[in-house]
């Protein structure tokens, strides 16, 4: 099968398209015959020699990603049968392998895919979706009525972020640059902020969850508008360590989380999209040999909503 391998940590120019074998099914897997793939932040981070770079020290060949949509081929699961189309995040953290035409994957970290959405579109609400799930309906559990800040709202993670709290009936402000303005608007924020020209502290007040994609200073400024015993968890890993410490200064509630794959969650995102209650905005398409340009616009930091891979 082809797969896109990582010779080495460092630069797009090491993503190269090979030949490798294709993997072996174990119990409670299944092997999907892959039709798209995402990309995300962490992809880039990795490839670059950050990221969870460090659990791949001892792989060989590197095979990076973590997203994919396909259609079950072989199964040892009983959870689903050759010919389900199948989407989900894959061993997070851990060894996805997802840049190939066909995947182990654990059953447990799949979901069946919605008939009305594309492969393109699943894939691409999986890794992004599933952190912004876990983190505005596991973990901060809003509430309708609650006031919820958005950081970085027309991204992968925030896009999905604002449609989710507004499905729980929150009242959203989303932030972005104004090019974006009209985007976080369709999504269902009642409100957006440019963080260009705007302060978050005159822009809003009586915050009582954020989302914070950003890390460092927006941590600062995010706390300075939420209310006494209101929540904040940040994402970024290596710009939210303090998270914790910061917010319980001021009497809050604050901490970094990571995404974990999980079956459960992506079958609730799967009724969502089933429902059209949420979506996957794709800005652009790739195929599978220009997974270096996808690279590429992922790292340029403008990404509106999502990005896909298509594979042969």
């Amino acid at each position: 099968m082809k797969a896109i391998i990582l010779t080495d940590f460092g630069s797009v120019d090491n993503l190269v398209v090979t030949n490798v074998n294709t993997p072996a099914v174990s119990d409670n897997e299944v092997l999907i015959q892959v039709k798209a793939i995402s990309v995300n932040p962490i992809d880039v981070k990795t490839r670059s020699g950050k990221g969870v770079s460090s659990l791949f020290n001892d792989q060989n060949p590197i095979i990076l990603g973590w997203d994919v949509s396909g259609i079950v081929v072989e199964s040892k699961s009983p959870l689903f049968k050759a010919g389900d189309d199948v989407f989900g995040m894959v061993n997070f953290p851990g060894f996805g392998k997802a840049y190939a035409q066909y995947v182990a994957a654990p059953a447990s970290h799949l979901a069946l895919k919605p008939g009305s959405i594309s492969h393109a579109e699943a894939a691409a609400a999986s890794l992004a979706a599933l952190t912004a799930f876990q983190a505005v309906v596991s973990h901060a559990n809003v509430q309708a009525g609650q006031r919820v800040l958005i950081h970085a709202a027309a991204g992968g993670v925030g896009h999905f972020a604002v449609q989710i709290a507004k499905e729980l009936g929150a009242y959203v402000i989303g932030t972005s640059s104004a090019a974006n303005k009209d985007f976080v608007l369709s999504l269902g924020a009642d409100e957006h902020i440019d963080y260009k020209t705007q302060t978050i502290a005159g822009a809003t007040q009586a915050i009582d969850f954020v989302l914070d994609t950003i890390g460092n200073e927006n941590i600062d400024h995010s706390l300075d508008v939420m209310k006494p015993g209101a929540t904040i968890i940040s994402i970024p890993s290596g710009k939210n360590e303090a998270v914790k410490e910061k917010a319980e200064a001021k009497g809050m509630i604050g901490y970094p989380i990571r995404v974990q794959s999980n079956g459960e969650d992506m079958n609730q995102l799967a009724n969502l999209l089933e429902q059209g209650k949420i979506r996957s905005h794709i800005s652009q398409t790739f195929d599978f040999d220009e997974m270096r340009q996808a690279h590429i616009q992922i790292e340029s930091g403008k990404t509106r909503g999502k990005i896909a891979v298509l594979v042969p």
